[in-house]
């Protein structure tokens, strides 16, 4: 990824979802892995489920891209793994984030979008 892309949120843009609650996740802090997974099946109601191989290769490339990065910062030992690594999101992952909340709340504001969601069985 070039320059451009570390600077211009709109680069990264739209977000999987599966990303989306990840950089979420981490927005109200440091988590380390096991955390991040089960924030987000937490978050989703269990609609998204990450799995620890895919969850790490996600955060090598959101780490390699300058989204996300791992931090030092460790709770008492007493209460900690020293092999968990922890990850926080830099300013950089932030505007992604912030971004990307502002288009999936313009999707929701489309009058079209919301008539076909309550237009849907309740069970879909």
């Amino acid at each position: 990824m070039g320059a451009h892309g570390r600077t211009d949120p709109a680069a990264h843009l739209p977000l999987k979802p599966d990303l989306f609650q990840i950089l979420l996740a981490l927005e109200s802090g440091e988590r380390h892995g096991y955390g991040i997974l089960k924030e987000v099946e937490r978050a989703t109601d269990g609609q998204i489920r990450l799995e620890p191989s895919p969850l790490y290769r996600r955060l090598k490339r959101l780490l390699d891209a300058s989204v996300v990065v791992e931090t030092d910062k460790r709770p008492v030992p007493e209460l900690d793994d020293e092999r968990r690594r922890y990850y926080a999101l830099t300013d950089h992952g932030r505007r992604i984030l912030a971004a990307d909340a502002q288009r999936v709340v313009a999707l929701a504001g489309s009058d079209r979008i919301r008539q076909l969601a309550e237009s849907a069985p309740k069970n879909a």
